[in-house]
Order: structure tokens, then sequence, then C-alpha cells
């Protein structure tokens, strides 16, 4: 990057009241502390106390997710990180973004999963909610876009939104946008 670059990079977070960002890989240690740092940044905005809880457990379920899926489809470094992005809108509200590279079948996948989410009310997600959180479990099975998918749409003051960009016949680049 040229340094006569950083300042359009910087007006663009500007411009986009962004909070914090980050892309690379996610270790455990690193989403414990871009945790703690946005946790204190958020106290420090005076932001109230629910919007903060809100905010920080879908940081944690997203970077979190996108660093289990790429452990167990054991991607490449270079496929395997992630990209989060944490703003404070005009409106007050607050959008947590995220996105990863992934097969394009689970891309696709979540995506419809997405969707059905973001058509379905309040009491249609504390259902979906409820009914998820009774499935049983197999010993040993991974779980993917379930119990903490809904959460984070039940907490979201807009329906979820989802895209997914074709990288090549094998990837795609899988986005999610969470409104608190």
């Amino acid at each position: 990057m040229k340094p006569q670059d950083l300042l359009a990079l910087r007006e663009t977070f500007d411009s986009n009241a962004i909070l914090l960002s980050f892309n690379g890989l996610f270790s455990a240690t690193l989403i414990e502390e871009i945790g703690h740092a946005l946790r204190r940044h958020l106290e420090a905005l005076e932001a109230s106390s629910s919007a903060t809880a809100d905010v920080f457990s879908i940081y944690i379920e997203l970077t979190q997710n996108i660093r289990h899926y790429s452990r167990q489809k054991n991607l490449p470094d270079a496929m395997a990180s992630g990209t989060v992005v944490i703003s404070h809108r005009s409106d007050g509200h607050y959008e947590v973004c995220a996105g990863n590279v992934l097969h394009l079948a689970d891309g696709k996948a979540l995506c419809r999963h997405v969707e059905q989410l973001a058509g379905m009310d309040k009491a249609e997600l504390k259902a979906a909610y409820k009914l998820q959180l009774r499935m049983p479990r197999e010993p040993g099975a991974t779980t993917g876009a379930g119990l903490g998918l809904i959460d984070m749409a039940r907490k979201s003051s807009q329906p979820p939104a989802a895209a997914l960009q074709v990288l090549d016949e094998q990837y795609g680049f899988f986005s999610l946008q969470i409104v608190i």
C-alpha cells in the first residue's frame, strides 16, 4: 500500500463511521483481544449496555464461525482469513459485517438460510430458536448456521442480509450483515 493511499482508506472509514476493522486469520487469542478492545471502545462511546452486549456477542459468534469453518475445511491460510467491520450508523444503530471464503455449496445453503430467517418476524424467530434448541445433537457432530445464526437474527433490529460472490468454480466469498 502506498502511504498516500492510507488517507483514502481513513476517509472511507470516517465516511462509513467504522469503529473497528480487521482482515486476516482469526486465532482464539486474537478474537478475544479484539473483543476486549471492541467492548472498551463501545463503553467509551457510551453505547447502551444492551447494544454493547449484542454487538460484542455477534462479533464473537461471527469470528468464531469463520475460524471454525476454515479449520474444519482445512482451508489454506490465504483462504482461511476473514474480514470483520463494525460501524456506528447515523441512525444510531450498530452494523456488524463479517465475511470469509467458503465452498460455493456451503455459501449457497447459508444464503438460503439467512434469507429464510430474514423473512421471519420476532415471534417466528423465537419459535425457530426454541425448536433448534430442542433438536437432538449427534455426539461429535459439527454444527453450523444453527442456533447462533438464529440468535443473531433475533438480536438484529432489521432482517439479516447476506451475499455470496463467486470467486471461482469451487469457492465464493460469503458476507453477512447484522444491524443492532
